[in-house]
């Protein structure tokens, strides 16, 4: 008796391990029938890619036939490797793109990551600058771009101001708080992300937002990102790639916390308190008062190049209607 039960325990177990292997051989071909997909980021990652993340680990992507994977920009930036085809996909902006199209550069806006321009300039609240006109005498922190001063310039001339009396310092990745407190009297942040983190630290900041000084500058910022070739050769990867994004940024509109944990997960060095912080901050962010995520619209484009035209910041004229597209955005029932 003890013989014929040790050998149908083994005939189980055999039947076991075959089933396994064989759910495992069928996994693995679902796999290989996925379409391996990369999108590169435009800095580490932060609430402003949690979506991506969430259409990740939620399967969106997985369930529109792709296999994403999400890497760091390195040297070369997400334009370049977008624009080279060794990234599908990327997140950028519309300031370095519409610099990009007219330098001929075949990338293309998608999709707006986030509806309004919510960076601007902050500095500590003793340094007393409390208006673009508290800059004359300050001394700005920043990466080295031109754009920065003309930023600078377009919201100090609104109140007679001079930006020739602002002394503009390259402090490149120099961390925001330890500018501000060793080099610097004021930088351009993003409110989501540094601002956040400046009231987890109880540190008071008074904060000059780009899109209350200037509809021009109320700028799409960050975006997502492919190339003409792809939107040609393949448009229906690149619709399959914004629907699950689309997906992805819904959920973490609706469900913040949840978004956060998600992105808590795939990258466990962020502090999990900013994280979930900044998602709560951001999440009616995403979408704000656009008919749904993503949506984009011609008069911000034209509104950005022209001031950077005016400022001159082009070395040509943009061509809108090719720098971005709203075309892969998932239609809506009552559309």
């Amino acid at each position: 008796m003890k013989k014929w039960i040790g050998l149908l325990l083994i005939a189980l177990l055999l039947t076991a391990c075959g089933n396994t292997d064989s759910q495992s051989t069928e996994q693995n071909e679902d796999i290989d029938k996925l379409k391996k997909v990369t999108v590169v980021l435009d800095w580490t990652p932060n609430t402003n890619h949690t979506g991506l993340y969430v259409a990740k680990e939620k399967g969106y992507f997985t369930d529109k036939g792709l296999d994403v994977e999400i890497i760091m920009p390195g040297e070369a930036g997400a334009n370049q490797l977008v624009a080279a085809g060794k990234a599908e996909f990327g997140v950028g902006y519309q300031e370095s793109l519409t610099e990009a199209r007219v330098q001929d550069i075949p990338i293309v806006s998608i999709a707006a990551v986030i509806q309004h321009n919510t960076s601007g300039f902050a500095s500590p609240v003793e340094k007393n600058i409390t208006s673009p006109k508290d800059y004359e005498g300050k001394a700005y922190g920043g990466w080295g771009a031109p754009v920065e001063k003309a930023v600078i310039a377009s919201l100090m001339k609104q109140e007679d101001a001079d930006v020739e009396k602002v002394d503009i310092i390259n402090t490149g990745d120099t961390d925001f708080f330890t500018a501000v407190k060793r080099d610097v009297d004021f930088a351009w942040i993003y409110y989501a992300w540094t601002g956040i983190e400046a009231e987890l630290r109880g540190e008071e900041l008074n904060m000059q937002y780009l899109a209350d000084y200037s509809d021009k500058l109320d700028y799409y910022t960050p975006i997502l990102i492919t190339n003409e070739a792809l939107i040609a050769e393949d448009p229906d990867t690149v619709r399959a790639f914004v629907a699950a994004a689309s997906q992805g940024y819904e959920y973490s509109i609706d469900n913040p916390q949840e978004a956060a944990d998600v992105l808590i997960k795939a990258v466990p060095d962020l502090d999990p308190e900013l994280v979930k912080a900044s998602q709560k901050w951001l999440a009616p962010k995403y979408q704000d008062d656009g008919s749904q995520w993503g949506i984009q619209e011609k008069s911000v484009w034209e509104n950005y190049a022209n001031w950077m035209s005016e400022n001159e910041l082009l070395e040509g004229k943009l061509e809108v209607e090719k720098a971005f597209t709203n075309e892969f955005l998932p239609k809506k029932e009552n559309e």
